[in-house]
């Protein structure tokens, strides 16, 4: 008898597969498989290799946030009311924000702490442009005002976008392809 033996993924026991993970060579699906530099793995075996290179400590995710928090507030302060020169020195600003944190966390790296620096960054820039909302609010009857205040807003806002992205990008190393 040719009897062909059918091997079936491990988290979908319905699916045939002849695909293994190059790690730990357990069979898995399409769905499964992550595809590698070096070839498929299963999610597991990724998710153990990515927490190697999480080194952050407790107490990272705390100073990265206010230290994060606090220069960005101080950038909201002054930056966007230098007007049009706020697209070029809110990436500048974001760069240093991101290199006093790194500096201040040893280098250390985790995805949640670059999402923690992030948020701690745009928490930071949010109380300068609530208050422009709010004075536009309060001043909107007289339209001289209003317009002056409508400004502080898009700059503040363009300042927390770009402040923001900045620095993520910079603390979670993102490059751009070529």
């Amino acid at each position: 008898m040719n009897e062909t033996l059918t091997t079936t993924c491990e988290n979908h026991p319905n699916r045939p597969t002849a695909l293994r993970c190059n790690r730990c060579e357990k069979y898995i699906c399409s769905k499964c498989a992550v595809h590698t530099p070096t070839g498929y793995r299963c999610k597991d075996c990724v998710r153990g290799h990515q927490r190697i290179f999480e080194t952050a400590r407790w107490y990272d995710y705390l100073s990265g946030f206010a230290l994060a928090g606090f220069l960005s507030w101080l950038g909201s302060l002054i930056l966007p009311r230098l007007g049009f020169f706020v697209l070029i020195l809110s990436p500048m600003a974001g760069v240093a924000i991101a290199e006093a944190v790194r500096f201040v966390t040893g280098r250390r790296r985790a995805k949640a702490l670059f999402l923690t620096i992030a948020a701690g960054a745009a928490l930071g820039a949010a109380p300068a442009i609530l208050a422009d909302i709010g004075a536009f609010f309060t001043f909107i009857a007289g339209q001289a005002f209003a317009m002056n205040f409508l400004f502080n807003i898009i700059w503040q806002g363009i300042y927390l976008v770009m402040v923001t992205t900045t620095v993520y990008s910079r603390v979670a190393g993102l490059f751009l392809r070529q």
